[in-house]
């Protein structure tokens, strides 16, 4: 552990992040826990939103508020990964999104970093006030249930949704 650090995103990361979501656009993978930045047009729309996102009072429609994070390499800056705290769950959260969503880039997986960035985003939901945390993933995505379980998650249960199944995993936090 300790190769990653969490930080919030500012304009100079602006090209390590457009570069994430590339790699996850050529992949065709979902790009979980980046506060929306598929949809962004550019890394200004989605800076703007990430700020709004950030309080109560500012939230953009829709959503709770938010903090997404950056997980960097210690080592070399990389940027590995992404993960979005949600400060409170709506419905829909509850049932099928969590208080924490996360994203490792393909080229950085299989690594343990997944694990590390869960970790390190439990310790802000203290920050947070969060004492109970709630992650969910697909039943079919094995990584992550591995990743949640090594959390000290427990398993509520699976949720249908359309084609799909959620799990529900509780961790508890001091």
């Amino acid at each position: 552990m300790n190769r990653l650090k969490l930080v919030l995103p500012k304009p100079e990361y602006k090209e390590k992040l457009m570069d994430y979501k590339r790699e996850f656009i050529e992949s065709g993978d979902s790009m979980d826990g980046t506060g929306g930045l598929r949809n962004a047009e550019t890394f200004e729309e989605w800076y703007s939103a990430f700020c709004d996102n950030l309080k109560e009072e500012t939230v953009r429609d829709g959503l709770v508020p938010a903090t997404t994070y950056l997980a960097i390499s210690i080592d070399d800056g990389c940027l590995i990964g992404m993960v979005d705290i949600r400060h409170k769950l709506n419905d829909y959260l509850l049932n099928f999104g969590g208080h924490i969503g996360y994203s490792v880039r393909k080229s950085e997986r299989q690594q343990g970093y997944a694990t590390e960035m869960l970790s390190l985003a439990l310790i802000e939901c203290v920050k947070l006030n969060i004492k109970k945390v709630l992650v969910t993933c697909d039943k079919d995505n094995v990584a992550s249930a591995k990743t949640i379980i090594n959390n000290g998650a427990e398993l509520e249960n699976e949720i249908l949704e359309e084609n799909r199944i959620t799990q529900r995993y509780w961790i508890t936090l001091d």
